[in-house]
């Protein structure tokens, strides 16, 4: 979803930036439109960057005997790097 915001974001910037030419008194609409382009960048590089992120997982296995109380303590975590 991130991903789709980013790029409405640049969009709507861009038609700000470069297809309106009105005069709104106090208000500079080619400026609103950079910062939007710049928020849509930002949102869509942020999206990319958490997919890639959620395709790693870590696992490793342990098996340990605590001496002192004698339990056995198992630890696992897998670990998997899926490529685009």
């Amino acid at each position: 979803m991130s991903i789709g915001a980013g790029i409405a974001l640049f969009v709507i910037g861009a038609i700000l930036a470069f297809a309106v030419n009105v005069d709104v008194p106090g208000v500079n609409l080619d400026m609103i439109g950079y910062i939007l382009m710049g928020a849509g960048a930002l949102v869509f590089l942020i999206g990319i960057i958490l997919m890639v992120r959620r395709r790693q997982t870590d696992t490793v296995t342990r098996t340990a005997v605590d001496p002192t109380a004698g339990e056995r303590v198992t630890r696992q975590t897998t670990r998997s790097d899926e490529t685009l």
